[in-house]
Parts: structure tokens; C-alpha cells; sequence
């Protein structure tokens, strides 16, 4: 058993309790550490026993900070101290930090706070455009490189797409469509690459904070065990050379999105999306392209728990009363949900 399904095990056993707390905390530990293998990074067994402790409720995020910086401070002392884990171990905390916060503002700034917040005295860059070119070779390219956007346009780069996908509306577009489109979106910020090092695992960050304000739990498992593979969508979604015939594909990425937000099974395997590979990979695991980004973040909720109020799906995603009651009266005269036995002991039935 390697490292990954080592930690991945010891946290998914809080998963599997009635404990929705615990629950929760856990899934998005395992996003937190999950994401650090884009970098290769693992964590350490000390992240892991002090994780486990905050999920069980006897320490806050700030005593889970203080202790992973005093542990570090302590084996940097230490004759042979090998810190490879540290950068996973200090993220992955600051990762959960920043996604328990409900604060959120959609701009380059929060882009450029992430990074700031994840990276901090972690090397050297933190929070900054990077002020100069370069390549990197990538293993699903055969060691060719994205072109990433010069250092010199990034604000200006970034300033537009943000301008371009704050104008945009979702209202009335399909499941399909939307995915699509923010498939674009996700794919335009990264290929910026604004900052030296931590693209992938900002961008992730951020995605994840935007699309809760559709209203969206995200499936934590998708990012948690397939990090890797987000990368490597991106990269071929961001990847042309027409003397080999080959150009933009964002089918990797929009598999990747319907697991994320549809609870979809696409099969997302690295082997896909490396440039050599001729094998199928089958087209979307779409359940129902009838669904709007908000119906899908509803569905996914009334799927998880059939009795769950109307009051309780406005605070779980954070949107008035008056809002859920109108997107649910709409998908009820849709046909795509029903409410059975009444107000008060009553359930949601999804219709597929």
C-alpha cells in the first residue's frame, strides 16, 4: 500500500460515520492533501494524526497550524532533516483554512491572495506575478510545453478574463453548456499561469470557492484522488501543434467537471490524455442535460438527504429562502423533482 492510499484510507473512515461534521472536515482534508500530488508532494504521518484530531473536534484550525509550524520548526534543527514534506503538510492546512471561510470575492485579487495565503515563506513569490518566461516539459506531452501567457500582459490577461466571465450569464444554458463553459474559463486562468510555482493547486483553490456561489457541495473525492489528472486536462486543453495534427481538447477537463458537479463516473486515467493515447474514452457519464448549474447543485443535495428543508438548502448553499423556493418551484414544474406526503413529513423525490 502506498503513502496516498495510506492517509486516504485512515480519513475516509470519518466518511463513512453518521457524523456530518466529521464527515464534511474529513472530505475536504482529503482535497486538501489529495491536491499535493500535482507537485508530487505526500504529506507527513504527523499531518495525518494532527488532521485526525481536527476532524474529531478537539483542535481548531489554528491550533492545526501552530503545531505543523512548530513541528517544522523543531526538525529543521535536526541533523539530516529532509523537509519534503513540509510544503504538502503547510498547504494542505492552509487549504482547509481558506476553504472552511465562506468569504469570497470573484477578482485576480482573491486569485492573488490564494496564492499568497497557500505559498507564504514557502518560497519565494508568495502572492506575486511571476516577472519572466518560461516553459515546462510535461510527460503527457512527450516533453513539449504550453505556451503560457508573457509575464509581461498577466494582469492585463487576467483582468479581461475575469471582466469576460463576470458579464456572462448562466441563466436558462443546460448543465452541458454551462460546464462547458466554465471548462473554458478554468482553462483561460490557468494557462495564464501567473505565479512561478503552485498554478494548478491555486486554480483549484479558486474554482472551488467560485463554484460554491452556484450553490454547488463539490464533490471533494474528484479533486481529492484526481488532482494529477485536473492538471493534465489542463495542459491539453491548453495544447495545440499542427504539424503533429493535434489540437485544444477540453473533453478531459469536462469529464472531469461532470464528476465534479454531476456526480458523474467518467473513468479519468492519466494514460487518456497523454498525446500518444488511441484508446476511447467514452463520451460524458451525463445523467440529465435538462439540469441548470443551480438545479444540478439542488439535485445533488435532495440525493444526499430526500428530507432536508427548504430552509436548510438556503443556508447549505447560501442563498435566500426566497431564492430556493423559486429555483425548486420551477424544477417541480419541469418535472425534474417531486415532493411527496406532504410539507411536514414529507420527502424530495428526483426524478431521473
Amino acid at each position: 500500500m502506498d503513502k496516498k492510499e495510506d492517509w486516504n484510507l485512515e480519513l475516509s473512515e470519518y466518511i463513512k460515520q453518521d457524523e456530518l461534521n466529521k464527515g464534511e472536515k474529513a472530505k475536504t482534508w482529503e482535497t486538501a492533501i489529495g491536491l499535493q500530488d500535482v507537485d508530487g508532494l505526500r504529506p507527513s504521518k504527523y499531518l495525518i494524526k494532527t488532521a485526525k484530531e481536527h476532524i474529531e473536534g478537539t483542535i481548531d484550525i489554528e491550533e492545526v497550524k501552530t503545531r505543523i509550524d512548530e513541528y517544522y520548526e523543531v526538525q529543521s534543527s535536526r541533523k539530516n532533516f529532509e523537509n519534503e514534506s513540509e510544503e504538502a503538510d503547510k498547504v494542505a492546512v492552509r487549504i482547509i483554512e481558506i476553504l472552511s471561510e465562506k468569504a469570497f470575492s470573484f477578482s485576480p485579487t482573491e486569485l492573488l491572495n490564494i496564492h499568497k495565503r497557500l505559498f507564504e515563506n514557502l518560497f519565494d513569490g508568495a502572492g506575486v506575478y511571476r516577472n519572466y518566461n518560461f516553459t515546462k516539459k510535461e510527460w503527457v506531452l512527450n516533453g513539449d510545453t504550453v505556451i503560457y501567457a508573457p509575464f509581461n500582459t498577466i494582469k492585463e490577461t487576467l483582468e479581461y478574463d475575469f471582466e469576460q466571465e463576470k458579464n456572462f450569464s448562466y441563466k436558462g444554458l443546460s448543465l452541458d453548456e454551462s460546464i462547458k463553459h466554465l471548462c473554458k474559463f478554468t482553462s483561460n486562468i490557468w494557462q495564464v499561469h501567473p505565479f512561478c510555482e503552485g498554478n494548478t493547486r491555486t486554480t483549484a483553490v479558486f474554482m472551488i470557492k467560485y463554484l460554491r456561489t452556484f450553490g454547488f457541495c463539490i464533490n471533494d473525492e474528484v479533486f481529492a484522488e484526481n488532482s494529477w489528472y485536473f492538471r493534465n486536462s489542463l495542459v491539453r486543453a491548453n495544447y495545440k501543434n499542427f504539424e503533429k495534427n493535434i489540437f485544444e481538447d477540453f473533453s478531459f477537463l469536462e469529464k472531469f467537471f461532470y464528476n465534479l458537479l454531476a456526480n458523474a463516473n467518467n473513468d479519468l486515467k492519466n494514460r487518456y490524455t497523454h498525446i500518444d493515447n488511441i484508446q476511447s474514452t467514452g463520451n460524458n457519464d451525463l445523467k440529465n442535460n435538462n439540469y441548470t448549474l443551480e438545479d444540478q447543485a439542488i439535485v445533488n443535495i435532495l440525493k444526499r438527504n430526500s428530507t432536508i428543508t427548504q430552509e436548510e438548502i438556503s443556508k447549505e448553499i447560501n442563498k435566500s429562502l426566497r431564492t430556493v423556493k423559486k429555483y425548486m418551484a420551477d424544477m417541480q414544474e419541469k418535472g425534474l423533482i417531486e415532493r411527496k406526503n406532504g410539507k411536514k413529513n414529507g420527502e424530495w423525490i428526483v426524478r431521473e
